[in-house]
């Protein structure tokens, strides 16, 4: 009753789908914009995550190495400091709107709801990490944080670092936004190409040596991994400040388009078989 009444009174919509809102609350997205977030279903690269255009002649050859995973071109040339970056889901539709609205529309609540999905990513590679994490959210330069009023990074990563110690309280996860720092400003990746996007962002950040246990493992969190530019370039500082190791874990990822995997998905399945003896 009190739902049909305050959406009769004060009706909204739902700031993603534009549909009406059937019931109060207190972040005005809809339950089916909430839900309708699924994580990535791709091929990725074993080390940054991004999608892979594979074909069955590659997957034949690379099923003899399914353990060590693809790699993409960029990884294969030039590996990253980081040891492995993961992503929730890919930054498209309603995800994409979410974001927007986390980062430039100061709706800091949606944190709240989209926090978990980057715990599950984090999950998603923990037989790989150490259970003993620094984390360290990617830092806004010091006049966009004054003026967006909170890093979204560092709210995405406080949410998740909730859940995690709720399915994992064994993990000794500290969060230290304080040892990393950007040096100075640098555009929107989205409007640079790969080139651009490198020089954007190279010796741009900093890393405190003296918050850092020497060969720690740290856990790099940010919201969107684009080309993994950004991602390379804080590793890089961090590594150079002792860290043992950096993951990387965002809550999104922008993929380009790909073939889907599910040919790939189908070899593999009948590859088990045969193994089996069932083929």
């Amino acid at each position: 009753m009190f739902d049909d009444l305050a959406t009769t009174v004060f009706p909204s919509d739902c700031r993603v789908c534009k549909g009406p809102l059937l019931h109060s609350t207190i972040l005005p997205i809809c339950d089916r914009c909430r839900t309708s977030v699924a994580p990535q279903t791709l091929t990725l690269c074993r080390i940054c995550g991004e999608a892979l255009d594979i074909d069955m002649e590659s997957a034949r050859f690379a099923g003899q190495f399914l353990e060590e995973g693809l790699l993409c071109d960029n990884c294969r040339n030039d590996s990253p400091k980081f040891e492995r970056a993961v992503a929730y889901a890919v930054y498209q539709d309603e995800l994409r709107e979410m974001i927007h609205l986390l980062k430039y529309e100061r709706m800091s609540g949606i944190a709240k709801l989209l926090g978990p999905m980057l715990a599950e990513a984090i999950l998603s590679i923990e037989n790989e990490m150490a259970r003993d994490l620094v984390v360290v959210p990617v830092p806004l330069f010091p006049s966009k944080m004054r003026q967006r009023g909170y890093n979204q990074s560092e709210l995405l990563a406080k949410v998740a670092l909730k859940e995690l110690r709720r399915l994992r309280p064994d993990w000794h996860l500290v969060l230290e936004p304080a040892i990393l720092r950007r040096r100075r400003d640098t555009r929107s990746q989205f409007e640079l190409n790969l080139t651009g996007r490198h020089w954007n962002v190279k010796s741009a950040f900093e890393a405190d040596r003296s918050l850092l246990r020497p060969d720690c493992e740290v856990l790099l969190i940010d919201d969107i991994l684009t080309t993994g530019a950004t991602a390379r370039e804080c590793s890089r500082a961090l590594c150079r400040a002792g860290a043992g190791k950096v993951w990387v874990a965002t809550l999104s990822r922008a993929q380009r388009p790909r073939i889907q995997a599910m040919d790939v998905a189908m070899w593999r399945d009948d590859q088990t078989a045969t193994a089996q003896g069932f083929g």
